[in-house]
């Protein structure tokens, strides 16, 4: 393939990229660049003061690394394979200095679309993942699980006070006028408005802070049959007559059940049944709800694949990713019964995208929840949504379909609004 071929190739794909669709990683690709190369430029200043020591999960991963002949050899040619003119990272040791320095800073607001760059391990990853050794890489097992580790370790710094240097009113801070807009501030409780970082212990917090329960009012909230989102976000698709198992990695939006819901008991349940699949951006509510009446039957966190996209010799393949990423990415699966059989179980899947992405179940087996109680929560991270029926549990779907052509530009959704009547 010509470089010019490839330079097409790789434009193309980050086109259609989740990230940048999300409005997580630039909308031009040459920030990937800029932000890529300032990178590397703080990571020589820390090298040179001596003081970028690897923290476990890093350092398990270089073990890693070290110790899996097959994993070391997708890593180098990931590296290897980027085309010279988007190369930043030369070698290991350089990679993993890059993700040292990223699990321990929260990231900064930009007020910029074009240069906004919210998921940092995102953006090291953009031209790795693209090369053949790069998919590869991503799906295997061990080095997504050292992965995971480092996610989760950059979720505990979230979480911490320490994070919080983000949460302020300067140009890059998440409470400047630029993202209060952005992100609808005006909808969502601010803890201590006046208090240093809005009153939010962590970066986290911010990221999964409650909405003002006025602005979201459920639906009918006497009247079983109506249910209602468990999120907001847009309509990615509904999909009905849903089978067990399904090629999902060709083109299409197709859902596999067996894989979406990790073998479970309840499958069999599903069959011939409906998907609803949403998707949140940054700005959205990052909290579920339940959109019916029921008893919680199980619960279970999935984990899964973060940085992997349907392979698809198409160059809108990131666009029909979202259905394979429902049946292999980190999710969680919360099962609820109805108390009317007609409606029967439904199970809500929040579905982790890229980055931390980490579910967290707030009800337990045996809980009671009407319809509109709060589930749980995505911590910062990409996100998706599907909900699962049933056969014959639904009528209809009562809000419009996506005909945008773009699966993540679809009509709005709000959590606890009507989205569909039960037969």
């Amino acid at each position: 393939m010509r470089f010019d071929d490839v330079e097409l190739s790789i434009d193309a794909r980050y086109r259609r990229s989740f990230g940048r669709i999300a409005g997580y990683l630039p909308k031009r690709r040459s920030a990937v660049d800029a932000w890529q190369g300032q990178l590397k430029e703080k990571i020589a200043g820390r090298r040179t003061k001596g003081d970028l020591q690897l923290s476990a999960s890093v350092a398990a991963l270089e073990e890693l690394i070290q110790r899996d002949g097959v994993v070391r050899m997708y890593v180098t040619e990931m590296i290897e394979q980027v085309p010279p003119k988007h190369k930043t990272i030369e070698d290991i040791p350089e990679l993993l200095a890059a993700l040292e320095l990223i699990i321990t800073t929260a990231p900064e607001y930009c007020w910029n679309p074009a240069h906004q760059v919210f998921f940092p391990v995102s953006t090291l990853f953009t031209y790795m993942m693209m090369t053949p050794a790069g998919e590869a890489a991503f799906r295997n097992p061990a080095f997504n699980g050292a992965l995971r580790a480092i996610l989760k370790q950059w979720c505990v710094f979230l979480d911490s006070p320490e994070s919080r240097y983000v949460l302020d009113t300067s140009e890059d801070g998440w409470l400047s006028q630029p993202a209060s807009e952005q992100n609808k501030l005006y909808e969502f409780v601010i803890p201590d408005p006046v208090a240093p970082h809005g009153g939010f212990p962590s970066f986290n917090a911010y990221f999964h802070r409650q909405i003002k329960p006025e602005l979201r009012p459920i639906a009918a909230p006497d009247d079983p049959k109506v249910i209602v989102s468990a999120n907001d976000g847009t309509v990615v698709t509904f999909v009905r007559d849903v089978q067990p198992l399904a090629n999902f990695w060709l083109k299409g939006q197709p859902y596999s059940l067996v894989n979406m819901l990790n073998g479970s008991e309840y499958t069999e349940r599903f069959i011939g049944g409906d998907v609803f699949q949403s998707f949140l951006s940054g700005a959205d509510y990052h909290r579920w709800h339940s959109p019916m009446d029921g008893v919680v039957r199980s619960t279970q966190v999935v984990d899964g694949l973060m940085f992997s996209d349907a392979v698809i010799p198409d160059p809108t393949a990131a666009t029909y990713s979202q259905g394979y990423e429902s049946s292999v990415n980190t999710r969680g699966l919360v099962f609820i019964e109805s108390p009317d059989p007609k409606i029967g179980m439904v199970c809500v899947m929040p579905i982790g995208i890229t980055e931390i992405s980490s579910v967290t179940i707030g009800v337990q087996v045996g809980d009671q929840v009407k319809k509109g109680a709060e589930l749980g929560y995505f911590s910062y991270g990409g996100s998706s949504l599907c909900l699962v029926f049933q056969r014959g549990a639904i009528d209809r779907f009562t809000v419009p379909p996506n005909e945008s052509g773009n699966q993540d530009d679809g009509p709005p959704i709000f959590v606890n609004s009507q989205i569909a009547l039960a037969g």
